[in-house]
């Protein structure tokens, strides 16, 4: 016999999908109306059953008809080893059609289970349904399989030319947030579910960053956050400004967001009598595909003129070709009107998870090790890059090998115009201890493109050790480096953290004492207070940093730790001593943060009468040091750095980051002696700005 409706009609003509802990099952749950069914027709009548009951039980409620709603709501349910129906969740824009939905399931009988090997086994399910309601077709069910009537050439045509107009489109149910997506690396926004990542006894991993929503979501509920802080608005003007994305669209399987953003700043360098500004355009984008694809993508247009110690340091780091100037954090800039400079540049990734234990992602952008302000392992200081990443998280295990392509762009390495190629891969391994602590074993080697060797595919294994590679291909031919890395919870509102970078493999002059120029090392100490002392949502985190002098730099002086002229770990290179005080607080929309920053470097003179390498710039090179021994931190001409930063702000759009704040940073450079580089300046720089909030801008250098 021929079932005379279309197979797993739905009320919405979805199928039910089901969803098992196991490989799979070997027999649906059977209701007493399938008892009679053949096994092959057992799913298509559980389909049936279940929609008929939903449909005859399902009191709509009134709010439906008052506002004319049209759209559907989706039920996830188990039923049990023992034939019980039990609601997980349910996602519908009003509370009176979730309520309803599960009020319904509470009436369903206990049916027969599902089984597997033989055995009762629980299945997940996802059932849509259409409001209004629509009645389910009859079917009938055949001694095999069920069939689907036989359609006629012209009803196939009839429903082709339909198929434009049958595109469904579903109420967004804010997607971004249980997806694969990256979030986007900001301080402040990273803060606010920080002491929710950080309770004792949970199995997560917090070094490697930026984090996916979907891993977060489990923690800090996204959506439940940001309803607290809704306006109640009606008007499509009022929700797009106050509470939503400006486009969003659902459909089968798939969704997007479509949003333009500023980074709209005006300000004023008091001491160097300088006019500063940023105006900058962005559109961004982000979306999924299925369950387990999703992208984002971003661009930017930007000019700006910044305070005097800001421009200086952006033309300091200029690449060759002509152009004046690196932006720090952003990009190579060019010339706007007579003072100011222009940098567009973009940014996206694509995240594929194919199982709860990988995540792949390709794209152009950042990355952050560790639990500080700062890392010394890799941070988001230098400009985007081009990487492809894996992410293996497993008992208390996650496992994160990035591979990425940097650039080159002094004078004295560019070749017939084009600017000098270098590949970093490395490796992060974090490790849960126990439920207090945990550690994390890090390993990077960077190489350049010589002999034509390009990506050297020696580097591709996710598991070997680098330093073993780095000698197989010449020991000048790779620089490798490794690190350590640690966090102990104390409470739910206390954890400290540290940070070991090695950058020499030589235990006599590392614990020799002599201040050989290979004690090539830096560490890094902090702690972290929330709701200090009681004030909700009071964080305040203090931090040491201390990097040798050398470190990250290299004899071949193309393997620096550096792209585009920035350092891919610490913003002030090497050869320093830092203590960093910072406090956040957020109360509903209203933000503010205090940051002060105090600090010994050590600088190169620079001058006819010294032309060393005392060891402060990555991008110098070892043979020219002042010697072999005695080299320690601060070495050269020693500057006292002293930066403070208070910023209160407003946060207008939660769903998109845009916030509206001021800002005073007051900065003191005093070095031990005044050279045409490196002088005596001290700024005092005011700004007021808007700006939507996905990337962290890095003003204390």
């Amino acid at each position: 016999m021929k079932i005379y409706a279309s197979l797993l009609v739905l009320l919405i003509s979805y199928s039910i999908s089901a969803q098992n802990n196991l490989s799979g099952f070997e027999k649906y749950p059977v209701f007493p109306e399938c008892a009679e069914v053949p096994i092959d027709a057992l799913e298509n009548c559980f389909n049936y059953t279940l929609q008929q009951f939903v449909f005859a039980n399902f009191k709509t409620p009134d709010i439906v008809f008052s506002e004319n709603y049209k759209g559907n709501i989706v039920v996830f349910f188990e039923v049990n080893k023992e034939g019980g129906f039990k609601v997980l969740y349910v996602d519908g824009i009003y509370n009176e059609l979730k309520d309803e939905a599960k009020r319904v399931f509470k009436l369903l009988p206990k049916i027969t289970p599902a089984t597997y090997n033989g055995n009762p086994a629980y299945v997940q399910f996802t059932l849509p349904i259409a409001i209004p309601l629509q009645a389910p077709s009859s079917m009938e069910f055949s001694e095999s399989t069920a069939e689907v009537k036989d359609i006629s050439e012209e009803e196939t045509i009839e429903t082709l030319k339909n198929e434009y107009d049958s595109i469904k489109a579903f109420p967004y149910a804010n997607e971004e947030y249980k997806s694969n997506i990256n979030i986007p690396l900001s301080h402040h926004n990273y803060s606010l579910f920080d002491p929710a990542l950080n309770r004792i006894g949970q199995n997560n991993h917090t070094a490697q960053k930026p984090f996916i929503y979907s891993e977060v979501n489990k923690y800090y509920n996204f959506e439940t956050e940001n309803q607290k802080l809704l306006k109640n608005k009606t008007s499509w003007l009022g929700r797009k400004w106050w509470n939503e994305h400006m486009v969003t669209f659902k459909g089968e399987g798939y969704w997007f967001t479509l949003d333009p953003g500023v980074d709209l700043q005006v300000g004023k360098d008091t001491d160097a009598e300088i006019d500063t500004y940023n105006n900058t355009r962005l559109v961004y984008t982000q979306g999924g595909l299925g369950k387990n694809l999703s992208f984002f993508a971003v661009i930017y247009e930007s000019q700006g003129r910044f305070a005097g110690y800001f421009n200086r340091y952006a033309e300091s780091i200029k690449p060759d070709g002509g152009n004046p100037a690196i932006i720090p954090g952003r990009g190579i800039a060019k010339s706007f009107k007579s003072d100011s400079y222009d940098y567009p540049i973009a940014t996206g990734h694509i995240s594929f998870t194919p199982s709860k234990y990988f995540n792949i992602q390709l794209g152009h952008g950042k990355h952050f090790i560790g639990d500080g302000y700062r890392s010394l392992l890799v941070s988001d200081n230098a400009s985007p890059y081009p990487f492809f990443k894996l992410n293996t998280t497993f008992w208390k295990l996650k496992y994160t090998n990035t591979w990425m392509s940097l650039r080159d762009v002094r004078p004295d390495v560019t070749l017939d115009g084009s600017f000098r190629t270098k590949y970093m891969a490395n490796h992060y391994l974090s490790y849960n201890v126990t439920k207090r602590l945990n550690i994390g074993l890090f390993e990077s080697v960077i190489w350049e493109n010589d002999n034509d060797r390009g990506f050297d595919f020696n580097y591709i294994n996710p598991i070997i050790f680098y330093r073993a590679i780095e000698f197989s291909t010449g020991s000048r031919g790779g620089n490798a480096l490794i690190g350590l890395s640690g966090k102990y919870k104390f409470t739910d509102r206390v954890n400290a953290y540290a940070q070991l970078i090695i950058d020499e493999f030589s235990s006599s002059d590392i614990f020799g004492g002599d201040g050989s120029y290979k004690n090539k090392t830096g560490y890094q100490l902090g702690a972290k207070y929330y709701d200090a002392f009681g004030v909700k949502n009071l964080q305040l985190q203090a931090e040491y940093n201390r990097v040798r002098p050398f470190t990250y730099s290299h004899n071949s002086v193309v393997l620096n730790y550096g792209h585009n002229n920035q350092s891919m770990a610490h913003t002030l290179g090497a050869n320093f001593s830092e203590f960093i005080a910072i406090a956040r607080y957020q109360r509903e929309r209203i933000f503010a943060d205090a940051k002060v920053i105090i600090a010994k470097r050590g600088f190169e003179f620079n001058t006819e009468e010294d032309t060393f390498f005392y060891g402060g710039n990555i991008y110098g090179t070892e043979d020219d040091r002042p010697s072999d021994l005695g080299n320690d931190i601060t070495q050269g001409n020693t500057t006292d750095f002293f930066h403070t930063e208070l910023q209160v702000g407003y946060l207008i759009n939660p769903a998109t980051n845009l916030k509206a704040y001021g800002s005073v940073i007051f900065r003191d450079f005093k070095p031990s002696v005044n050279t045409e580089s490196v002088f005596e300046n001290q700024t005092t720089w005011i700004n007021f700005g808007i700006r939507t909030d996905l990337f962290n801008w890095y003003n204390d250098f």
